[in-house]
């Protein structure tokens, strides 16, 4: 199973400023546990919103609207990607992600399943996913 850790953008990432020595060393070490045991698939931090852009989708078309964007409690500053036996596994490795923000400073992380091509069984459509997954190896 395959479950993706989301970490919440705050006014400081938002600001681009990036995150002290320790607060660095603390993600590494916790990234570097992922690594070791087999479960780490991706991890990155996003640049600000400033620098990126939204598709809106309505009746008249497509929307394109330039960062940055204001509501940082529905942003993400970063993700960390993880492949584990099941949902337990997952909890245990997430109640050991360093704090985002530093210890002691109000944050928060989300984790969600990713949906596996089983999830879509029956589905009108899904070969071709199959068929790109087998490319890619």
């Amino acid at each position: 199973m395959r479950f993706m850790i989301i970490v919440r953008a705050t006014p400081e990432t938002e600001q681009g400023v990036m995150p002290g020595s320790t607060l660095m060393a603390a993600m590494a070490r916790y990234h570097e546990e992922l690594a070791r045991a087999g479960v780490l698939l991706d991890a990155s931090g996003l640049k600000p919103t400033a620098q990126g852009w939204r598709v809106r989708y309505g009746a008249g078309g497509r929307t394109v609207t330039d960062g940055p964007f204001t509501e940082t409690k529905e942003l993400i500053a970063g993700y960390t990607l993880i492949q584990v036996r099941n949902r337990d596994e997952a909890l245990e490795w997430t109640r050991r992600f360093p704090n985002p923000r530093g210890e002691g400073l109000d944050a928060e992380i989300e984790v969600r399943p990713l949906y596996e091509m089983e999830d879509f069984a029956g589905v009108e459509g899904v070969q071709e996913f199959r068929d790109l997954e087998a490319l890619q190896g």
